[in-house]
């Protein structure tokens, strides 16, 4: 199975893959947790603003299913957290794998321009940084199998990861 964690950049989907794959982790040793930015940075393509292009993108894309893909086929259940705007992609996705299953965090920029963890918002939307999903790059709002909004912090995360594993059957 491939949790494919979708949203854009700030929206949490790291915090939610770790936290998913940590709980589900204390009935199955097995599951991966398959991080965008940790597969750019394996492929030394984490430095080049080419990384970031939707060339870019959607070669790291590429890469991720690819490493999803070959998992999925050994058995081995997987968390993917990535940008991904290509619908395509995800739309691809649903017949790819054993069991498919997309959770898309929504916040709006608004939102994620005033957290701004990784300082990309306040340059791109000042016209002084390329190349920012939900900016200049087109982020059309997936049609997921669980939308989660994370304008707000949870009240109890933990219930969320519950939730979740429940409805995927795994708890």
């Amino acid at each position: 199975m491939v949790i494919w964690i979708i949203g854009l950049s700030g929206a949490g989907k790291t915090t939610l893959g770790q936290a998913l794959v940590a709980r589900w982790r204390q009935t199955d040793k097995g599951v991966v947790l398959v991080d965008g930015d940790v597969v750019r940075r394996m492929f030394e393509d984490d430095g080049s603003d080419e990384a970031y292009t939707v060339a870019g993108r959607r070669r790291n894309a590429a890469r991720m299913v690819e490493l999803c893909r070959w998992l999925d086929q050994q058995g081995i259940d997987v968390v993917c957290c990535i940008l991904c705007p290509f619908a395509d992609v995800r739309a691809a996705n649903r017949s790819r794998f054993s069991r498919y299953f997309e959770i898309y965090l929504n916040a709006p920029l608004e939102v994620l321009a005033a957290r701004d963890a990784k300082d990309l918002y306040a340059p791109a939307l000042r016209g002084e940084r390329r190349n920012v999903v939900g900016v200049d790059i087109a982020f059309e709002p997936p049609q997921a199998d669980l939308m989660l909004d994370t304008a707000r912090h949870a009240p109890d995360p933990d219930a969320r990861i519950t939730s979740i594993l429940t409805r995927l059957g795994v708890q």
